[in-house]
């Protein structure tokens, strides 16, 4: 399996996008990757907009992200409460300036905005966030999935497929 020495952070939080979070996870562990689901706190429970439950493997706060060579973000609301916690921004700066993958969907662009890494990228996400993509410094580009380098964004679940091929193709390159 091509990315069974992978180690991937799955941020989480409440309202997420159910499909936004599952389907990359799934994707991945297929591949062979480990996957960690990342929260608030470690151990709880986090609800989806359409209610699939996810439990927590570790808290923001408790991950190096050395440790781990790529970080996936999902859509929904949770972006907004992600985007929050300053070891959360920390996690995503430090897979920006080592070059390991990042991937985006949907509404998660929002947490890159907070971290403040989108000047001069290349990105897509829903319509509904452009103008924050482009004010933060990007270019938005309507496309189901576009890669910059190292960073992988799509625009919404129907985009799913397109963009769980094209992490799991940057992640084994990387």
């Amino acid at each position: 399996m091509r990315l069974s020495n992978k180690k991937v952070i799955s941020l989480v939080h409440h309202e997420y996008e159910d499909l936004e979070l599952t389907y990359p996870y799934y994707r991945l562990i297929e591949e062979g990757a480990t996957v960690h689901y990342v929260g608030e706190k470690a151990g709880e429970k986090y609800i989806g907009k359409y209610g699939v439950p996810v439990v927590s493997d570790y808290a923001y706060d408790d991950i190096n992200p050395a440790d781990y060579d790529a970080i996936l973000v999902p859509g929904g609301w949770a972006p907004d409460k992600i985007r929050r916690f300053p070891s959360v921004l920390k996690m995503v700066q430090h897979m920006e300036e080592n070059k390991k993958p990042i991937g985006q969907i949907c509404h998660a662009g929002w947490v890159l905005i907070s971290a403040k890494i989108l000047e001069g990228k290349k990105v897509t996400s829903t319509p509904g966030i452009r103008d924050d993509m482009e004010n933060a410094g990007a270019t938005w580009i309507d496309e189901p999935v576009v890669i910059d380098g190292h960073l992988i964004s799509a625009r919404r679940p129907p985009d799913l497929p397109q963009y769980g091929k094209a992490f799991a193709d940057v992640l084994a390159n990387s």
